[in-house]
């Protein structure tokens, strides 16, 4: 690595949460100890419809004691399988809340799903910013490039920081492959195009996948490849692979999946940028269930 390459190498700390398989990463500029946090997770128990912060609290606990300065709460998606803590860890430690601007895209076809009404807001205007595909910003002095990767949602993104690339459910440990393509607006072409995209950059960037699920052949969760090695072994759409074979493939592996587990509580909290919807006139907040809104082609 030459002087130039390690000093815009973040520090990277993970935080995986076992309940929904989600990889949180701490993002720090050595130089300044400003920080970010990308796709964070509020603890939500579905049979109580109970929530806690144990995983944000993990990720507060760990900035504080650093001594970091937190400057972003980034989010790669609208996540369905698991409720977004942006909102609280904001709370607890400033920093502005950012996804990529199709969101707005996902607002509108899930607010009509939950019938949300005119009172939710569909302009994004729920986060602090809404990054376009090229966008450059920064924590602390470390650059951040946006990439724009649809497939498996419209609004999906990864930050390239340094030497390293925040790719949320775009692609996942090799020998796992890649995300789901099969929700609304999800395109497995799409996802194709956005994956040649980052196989562009260096071989050598670290890659930081949004979840591990541990597939059979591996005892241990992972959160960590590199390009280089996507390119050559992911199972899905290694190098070599064509539009066609890994949509083929894309489809048929999605029709075997069921809705993830907590899409229901989780899309109307995300959508907010991690709010529960407003509280009714007793003080209660309510998360609807919408009858047969989730079967496959409904």
């Amino acid at each position: 690595m030459n002087k130039n390459q390690s000093a815009h190498r973040p520090d990277v700390h993970t935080f995986f949460d076992l309940a929904t398989h989600t990889a949180s990463h701490v993002v720090i500029d050595p130089s300044t100890k400003k920080c970010a946090v990308i796709d964070s997770v509020m603890d939500y128990e579905p049979h109580g419809a109970k929530i806690s912060f144990d995983s944000a609290d993990g990720i507060i606990a760990f900035i504080r004691e650093r001594g970091l300065s937190l400057e972003w709460v980034l989010e790669t998606h609208a996540h369905a399988d698991h409720l977004s803590a942006a909102p609280y860890i904001q709370r607890e430690l400033g920093g502005k809340i950012g996804i990529g601007r199709e969101i707005i895209t996902v607002q509108n076809v899930f607010g009509k799903i939950f019938n949300e009404g005119t009172e939710f807001q569909r302009d994004g205007s729920q986060f602090d910013r809404l990054f376009n595909d090229g966008d450059v910003f920064s924590i602390g002095t470390l650059p951040v490039r946006v990439i724009h990767t649809p497939g498996h949602t419209p609004a999906d993104v990864t930050y390239v920081v340094g030497d390293a690339a925040f790719v949320g459910d775009t692609v996942f440990m090799q020998d796992y492959g890649t995300a789901r393509c099969d929700f609304p607006g999800g395109s497995p072409e799409d996802m194709y195009r956005s994956i040649q995209k980052l196989f562009t950059l260096p071989d050598e960037t670290r890659v930081f996948v949004g979840h591990d699920y541990l597939p059979a052949g591996r005892e241990e969760y992972k959160w960590e490849t590199t390009i280089g090695e996507e390119k050559k072994h992911n199972v899905q759409v290694r190098e070599g692979v064509s539009a066609d074979e890994f949509a083929q493939k894309r489809n048929a592996r999605d029709a075997t999946l069921g809705m993830p587990r907590l899409i229901i509580p989780s899309l109307q909290v995300n959508i907010r940028a991690g709010n529960m919807p407003e509280s009714e006139e007793n003080g209660t907040t309510y998360l609807k269930v919408p009858i047969n809104k989730f079967e496959k082609g409904a």
